[in-house]
């Protein structure tokens, strides 16, 4: 049931993302793909090693159930726990937006106020000015501020409309966030009475086992057949690597010879559409010409036809003195059209109160006044990738995984048989595991004689192991960076005391851990 749960959860907080970047889309695809075979590639490992004659036998196997049960819930847990913090960082982010919009909507009322105040004490109106008498210019004047007037007044409505709107959209969100907090609190309250019922349940089967496990503990040939199992684990690994390393290459190469052939068409495209841009520029420019020549000669026609004819000459015998010519007396001026920044904005007074833009389009504010533009609260998270090129490997100083006392010195003999191929950290029993570098989880599973395991693949041939958990926080295909929450500390797989056992491996053999980590 605690299952079906957990798949609900996930589904419900995945969100499909459309890339924008479709090599981005395509590389998010590829790495979905490797994953899922790459999960079902070593789930098919992990069945062949535990079905060996030797794993059949080994007592520890019937821890198997409860303690991968418990590591499944400490997981959602994880998550559970993880999504309540994100819904309260969300939450406070919300109440700040709704703050900054309560302010805005007051400040936009109280100018739209002063507007509709303003207007009713100067005693104004369109009709009044139009049943005025006055000069058409000064009527003309008086629309023109009136219609300036009732645009402001409408774009100020709109923005209150607007800012009202944003409102009751954060207080939805808020709503939708304070409604699954609240089921993520029951379902947490119900995964900790499943955990602690496992926990009960796993006590009763190593009380049951203990004398079998005591004896197998002290047989070097079971820490044998472990180390076995362990290596027989990583070798497969290291091939399933390689494959999905080669499939990731030729990958990338068709991924770069798409974008390449996609790039040169859009090229070409953008050289067409440039091409065209300038044609239809030239036409244009030719039809403006021929429009300038059109009209220049229409004038220069209407001159000539409007120009009055030349007097004929006076005899020459009979000079007389010529009278100055008397200007043709026009009639005086009634009406003088206004300037350019006077005129009307609108055919009608009608159309002056109508608002100057769709409601829908965000009107620029006014110098000084805070516009916000709301952005969606919470955006679905981008599933991390491989960098190009693959992970850099293993470099010397790496932090501990948990800090605790180190048992084992590599290479030694062990005390009940065996060598000691890594170290062991002694911790409290559900401290983090943290990851030494950034990689890529290859393996997340329980495993005789490590109980529930984790192995990274850091690239360059490295890789890393954590056993001994409690719990495992990631799963196979996830990508980790340093420092990066990966499991919790535990005493699984039939051991005594909690620590984590911790191993380096290069090529497939283990190296020395304390050499690689720091101080």
């Amino acid at each position: 049931m605690w299952r079906y749960s957990l798949c609900l959860l996930l589904a419900a907080w995945t969100v499909p993302v459309l890339a924008a970047d479709p090599d981005l889309a395509a590389r998010q695809a590829q790495a979905q793909k490797q994953q899922a075979e790459l999960r079902q590639k070593i789930d098919s490992l992990r069945k062949t090693i535990d079905t060996s004659e030797g794993s059949r036998r080994d007592a520890a196997n019937a821890l198997r159930e409860s303690e991968q049960a418990i590591s499944d819930i400490d997981r959602t847990l994880a998550q559970i726990e993880q999504r309540q913090e994100q819904l309260h960082q969300q939450l406070g982010t919300l109440g700040k937006q709704i703050s900054e919009q309560q302010v805005i909507k007051e400040q936009r009322q109280q100018e739209l106020s002063e507007q509709l105040r303003a207007q009713y004490a100067n005693g104004v109106s369109p009709w009044s000015a139009l049943l005025s008498g006055d000069d058409p210019n000064v009527i003309n004047r008086e629309l023109h501020y009136l219609g300036y007037v009732s645009r402001q007044q409408t774009e100020q409505v709109h923005k209150v409309r607007r800012t009202v709107e944003r409102l009751d959209r954060l207080q939805t969100q808020v709503a939708a966030r304070e409604k699954e907090q609240a089921q993520l609190a029951t379902d947490a309250a119900a995964q900790k009475v499943a955990l602690e019922e496992q926990k009960e349940k796993r006590a009763k089967v190593v009380a049951d086992i203990s004398t079998e496990l005591d004896r197998q503990r002290g047989q070097a040939a079971n820490l044998q057949s472990n180390d076995k199992r362990l290596g027989d684990l990583i070798s497969g690994l290291e091939t399933e690597i390689a494959r999905q390393a080669e499939l990731a290459r030729r990958a990338e190469e068709q991924r770069r010879r798409e974008a390449a052939r996609r790039a040169e068409e859009a090229r070409k495209a953008e050289l067409a559409r440039q091409q065209e841009l300038q044609r239809k520029a030239k036409q244009e420019q030719v039809a403006r010409d021929q429009a300038r020549l059109e009209r220049e000669r229409e004038l220069l026609e209407r001159a000539r036809a409007t120009q009055p004819p030349l007097p004929p000459a006076l005899p020459r015998s009979t000079p007389e003195k010529a009278e100055p010519e008397q200007p043709i007396p026009r009639p005086p001026l009634t009406y003088t059209p206004p300037a350019s920044n006077e005129r009307l904005l609108s055919d009608s007074l009608e159309a002056s109160s109508e608002p100057s833009e769709p409601i829908s389009k965000p009107i620029a504010p006014k110098v000084g006044e805070v516009e916000r533009v709301e952005e969606p609260i919470e955006q679905a998270a981008v599933p991390a990738l491989e960098p190009e090129g693959g992970f850099p490997g293993l470099k010397r100083g790496l932090p501990y995984p948990v800090r605790g006392e180190v048992q084992g010195k590599f290479g030694a003999e062990r005390p009940d048989g065996g060598i000691w191929r890594g170290i062991v950290l002694r911790a409290q029993a559900g401290a983090t595991v943290r990851a030494v570098a950034p990689g890529r989880v290859v393996f997340a599973s329980w495993m005789t004689g490590f109980g529930n395991l984790l192995i990274i693949d850091h690239g360059r041939d490295y890789l890393s192991v954590y056993a001994y958990n409690q719990s495992t926080l990631k799963q196979v295909g996830d990508i980790v960076g340093r420092g990066d929450a990966v499991a919790r500390v535990g005493a699984t797989g039939g051991q005594v005391e909690p620590g984590l056992y911790f191993e380096l491996r290069h090529q497939g053999k283990p190296i020395n851990p304390q050499v690689w980590l720091g101080s």
